[in-house]
């Protein structure tokens, strides 16, 4: 008598996942794997290495480093990539402020956000690098579900939404000249509800500012933002302390958090399976710019 097994949903999200680094890796000379600390992209990571395991992953991680993080977010990063026994290299925007490649923005509101593009796309540059690797999902946000799985970019890294390479029976484009690159995308098919009940079932760790904590936050535009040492109080704002956690992680000055009591994954996912609205509309101030502000980043270069 044969045995039949019938795969999940999480099983064939995985699947799909290390299909897509395998391919990759047979295909590209250079890839990179983009590395921020982030709930993401430690997935993509674990993802990586049930790839290739028992060798670690067989290309570097890159976290784009805008100064301006959390510290439990770069202690993480630091541990994971240590553990997982891959090398880390950091693009810093700090540099390209110091050098004058870029201008730092000014006043209470400025971030660093948005120089990140300059130094992801000199990074790539700089490397060689001919596959890089992102997180992102077709739930976050609308730019993202244009997206193809291979998403080719220029020599200047720019993206075309119009004019992306068809991927019909998940057969994968990579051709590309000197100077091009492609993104790539292994959780495109992912939703943040799949990712939470996929770290719930692989007992994933994250960095604790994902579960439920006391912390110093201020109101600010509708959102909840961390008061940290890169955070100036605008006139008439008070910090007050509350129990929150953050969906997403990234630059401190435009990152809100929630209010939760979720403090393990499983609660996190109840708590998920809730919401009606995305992780990056709820929680990123710089996804707030213009209805097609994302679009118009990711044309620029953006991750």
């Amino acid at each position: 008598m044969t045995s039949t097994y019938e795969l999940t949903q999480l099983d064939a999200l995985e699947a799909e996942a290390v299909h897509i680094f395998r391919e990759v890796a047979a295909t590209f000379e250079r890839p990179v794997l983009l590395f921020s600390g982030g709930k993401d992209s430690v997935v993509m990571l674990h993802l990586a290495a049930k790839a290739f395991w028992p060798a670690a992953p067989p290309f570097p991680v890159l976290h784009v480093d805008t100064g301006h993080n959390f510290d439990e977010v770069i202690e993480f990063r630091d541990q994971e990539v240590s553990r997982r026994g891959v090398n880390l290299l950091v693009g810093r925007v700090t540099d390209d402020i110091e050098a004058g490649r870029v201008t730092e923005e000014t006043g209470p509101r400025a971030s660093r956000n948005r120089l990140q593009t300059f130094t992801l796309l000199r990074s790539i540059r700089e490397n060689a690098f001919d596959a890089v690797f992102g997180g992102a999902r077709r739930d976050e946000e609308k730019a993202r579900a244009k997206e193809r799985v291979f998403s080719f970019r220029d020599e200047f890294g720019q993206w075309d939404p119009r004019g992306q390479r068809p991927e019909l029976w998940n057969l994968y484009n990579g051709r590309h000249r000197k100077g091009e690159h492609i993104r790539v995308f292994p959780l495109s098919n992912w939703t943040e509800l799949d990712i939470w009940s996929y770290i719930a079932a692989e007992k994933i760790a994250l960095p604790p500012i994902y579960y439920a904590h006391r912390r110093q936050v201020v109101q600010r535009d509708g959102m909840l933002l961390a008061h940290t040492r890169f955070l100036t109080l605008l006139n008439g704002e008070e910090s007050y302390e509350a129990t929150v956690r953050f969906r997403t992680v990234g630059d401190a000055t435009c990152t809100g958090c929630v209010e939760s009591t979720a403090a393990t994954p499983e609660e996190v996912v109840v708590e998920v399976a809730a919401t009606r609205v995305t992780e990056r509309g709820a929680t990123r101030a710089d996804d707030r710019i213009s209805e097609a502000g994302m679009e118009d980043r990711k044309k620029e270069g953006y991750f």
